[in-house]
């Protein structure tokens, strides 16, 4: 694998970004997964913790899992004021600074996001996953170069479980950067592992596509809308792709899926303004 080097950061615009919560089975585990899904050019996926092994006080705890239940609610007000609530119980509680973050962020208040991601990995100074976490709140707020230092820590961390998360994560910001070497073998190093990655086979698809080796795009956009649930960035790339090569009928459905799955989301692809 290459080493990371700095380049040129290119600026990533944020658009409709929707986060889930997942509760594994049979434990207190939360994990944020956080793809974007309105810049044609980016998605990441983060933030994630695990409450099991972070609290050392039982009402922070308590307080994060009464967050958790409200985010998945839908209710972000109630989210913010119970992760205040942890960390007024537990200042030092990683995992209660990285919730802090998602909520600032769903609230769109993006420097607030930022300092709680860089104050978890303060306190967690050796977790994989908030390097991750960190580095792609960096790359998503058009700092890519600072990102590639984190994304090299959080893989450094021979206990960290999805190290190829994190792996497809820095190549895709490689790219983002100008680093387009070091990204593109990140990426297929992340392929490597886990073939199915839907991260790495996004951004391999965005890369083919703007060398404009269309043929290959599609390949890389098929075996990304096969691998995870469509969202409105990987339709948009497909049909774009579909329109290079010269299929309308193909673009069309990719379109037609957008406008029905994702109604909020402006912008076919298929024109300058991307509307039909």
């Amino acid at each position: 694998m290459r080493p990371l080097e700095r380049g040129t950061a290119r600026r990533v615009e944020w658009g409709l970004c929707v986060l889930m919560l997942l509760a594994a089975s049979g434990c207190n585990r939360l994990t944020f997964v956080k793809p974007d899904l309105g810049r044609g050019d980016f998605h990441r996926t983060a933030p994630e913790l695990d409450i099991r092994t972070d609290n050392r006080q039982d009402g922070a705890r308590k307080a994060l899992q009464q967050a958790q239940a409200a985010f998945a609610a839908g209710r972000i007000d109630e989210a913010g004021a119970f992760a205040d609530e942890a960390l007024k119980q537990d200042p030092g509680s990683a995992a209660a600074h990285t919730v802090r973050a998602v909520v600032a962020d769903r609230r769109g208040e993006v420097a607030s996001a930022g300092d709680h991601y860089r104050r978890a990995v303060e306190l967690a100074p050796h977790q994989g996953a908030m390097f991750n976490n960190y580095g792609t709140w960096l790359c998503a707020n058009g700092r890519p170069v600072e990102s590639l230092e984190w994304f090299q820590r959080a893989l450094a961390d021979p206990n960290y479980p999805r190290r190829t998360t994190a792996m497809a994560n820095a190549g895709a910001c490689a790219i983002d950067a100008g680093q387009t070497e070091a990204g593109v073998e990140l990426l297929e190093s992340a392929l490597q592992s886990d073939p199915e990655n839907p991260v790495a086979l996004g951004a391999m698809a965005r890369h083919e596509f703007s060398a404009g080796r269309a043929f290959q795009a599609r390949a890389f956009s098929q075996r990304r809308l096969a691998a995870a649930p469509a969202d409105p960035a990987a339709l948009l790339l497909a049909s774009q792709i579909e329109q290079k090569l010269g299929d309308k009928e193909a673009a069309d459905r990719y379109v037609q899926r957008l406008r029905a799955e994702f109604p909020a989301t402006s912008g076919s692809g298929t024109g300058d303004d991307g509307k039909r």
